[in-house]
């Protein structure tokens, strides 16, 4: 096994030799639980285009990532946060990257895929009204149904410029799920995922913001399949998950306690809409796959090990997480290079990347340990490091 000497927290460089990749048993869908992955997407580092204005995407590439997911079972959450939505990727490119996802959902029969609706074709400046909220989520989900896609209403930097209480959340929300024509996925990204998001809901206390959203959704239910929360907090998650009506479901957006929540206690359990899982896709697919057969001993085994990569991948600033979700997509040949929308492969330390390394490998998690120590070696010779 391939040998690398990489940076660690003392400065210093140590040696490091990988390990056999997990024998991971191949999963049969369908699952006892329903799981998107939210997927990233690959940038075209030929593109004439300035990194950090313009979004050129390989669109070969992030279809055949798309192709990957589906081909383990899991559904794709299509143009969210993990595919920089509104950190680089603008509205256009959504709605194109969305049209092109759901052409080739169709040659995956069942495949599951939900496609982000918003408002960021929008100004959030302070003049912003809540009647141009509105507008701007009719505008989205319309155009995402005429397509044919069902709809995850996504969380809106606008609406918290416009809103001054939890009525006025009620007003917007209630407006557009009176419109949908099929049940939507609510997400509540925290702020810690995005800062301009705080005091969703009217509150920046969380559980008063949860009574808000839980009254919108009960007001709607039938129009709600669910509600996806990425708060980083699984006590509060599972407070929101006992007081949801009933039919609509959590989906967990957890990226630090998913196991727990996916498996759920005597009161119910997570589904999942989740970035790690665009990580760690085959071992969240042979888990699950474990779970549905009822042996939820291998679940925990199963991804037990992928927990300490997923924390340091979404550790604070959590928002650079899509740099080591890109990183190990490279690492595992799943694209044949290190570049990010909006230049973002720069967010991250060169400590960091090596960290995430070990973890991966720690995790089983690099599918051909050769290459992806090759490919190491690239990055940190970039860094000055001779790995």
């Amino acid at each position: 096994m391939p040998t690398l000497n990489l940076p660690i927290a003392t400065g210093e460089l140590a040696p490091y030799t990988t390990k056999p990749p997990r024998d991971l048993p191949a999963a049969k869908p369908p699952f006892n639980r329903i799981a998107y992955a939210a997927a990233h997407v690959v940038a075209d580092p030929l593109a004439d285009a300035d990194p950090w204005l313009d979004a050129s995407i390989d669109w070969e590439r992030t279809i055949a990532f798309r192709r990957h997911l589906w081909s383990l079972g899991l559904g794709v959450a299509e143009a969210m946060d993990t595919a920089q939505r509104g950190m680089g990727v603008d509205w256009t490119t959504s709605l194109e990257l969305i049209r092109r996802s759901l052409a080739a959902a169709q040659d995956f029969p069942g495949a599951l895929i939900g496609c982000g609706a918003g408002t960021d074709h929008l100004d959030p400046s302070d003049a912003v009204t809540l009647d141009d909220v509105i507008r701007a989520y009719e505008e989205q989900c319309a155009e995402i149904e005429a397509l044919g896609g069902r709809i995850v209403l996504m969380a809106s930097r606008a609406l918290v410029k416009a809103a001054r209480t939890g009525d006025d959340y009620a007003k917007v929300y209630g407006r557009i799920l009176s419109q949908v024509k099929e049940p939507v996925i609510i997400h509540w990204l925290g702020e810690m995922f995005d800062p301009a998001l705080a005091g969703y809901w009217g509150h920046r206390n969380h559980h008063e913001a949860m009574g808000v959203a839980v009254d919108v959704i009960a007001d709607h239910a039938a129009k709600v399949d669910g509600v996806k929360i990425s708060l980083l907090d699984k006590d509060k998650e599972i407070a929101m998950r006992r007081r949801l009506p009933q039919g609509v479901r959590m989906y967990t957006g957890d990226d630090f306690n998913y196991a727990e929540l996916i498996a759920g206690d005597a009161q119910g359990y997570s589904d999942a809409l989740l970035g790690i899982f665009d990580v760690i896709a085959p071992a969240a697919a042979s888990a699950l796959g474990a779970l549905t057969r009822g042996d939820a001993k291998a679940f925990h085994d199963i991804l037990a090990p992928t927990v300490p990569l997923s924390r340091h991948i979404f550790k604070a600033p959590t928002r650079f997480y899509k740099t080591g979700v890109v990183f190990m997509a490279y690492l595992n040949g799943l694209q044949d290079h290190f570049t990010l929308v909006g230049g973002q492969e720069s967010a991250r330390s060169t400590l960091h990347l090596a960290e995430l390394f070990r973890l991966a490998d720690a995790a089983g998690l690099l599918a051909d340990p050769d290459r992806a120590a090759g490919r190491m070696r690239h990055v940190m010779a970039t860094h000055g490091v001779q790995a």
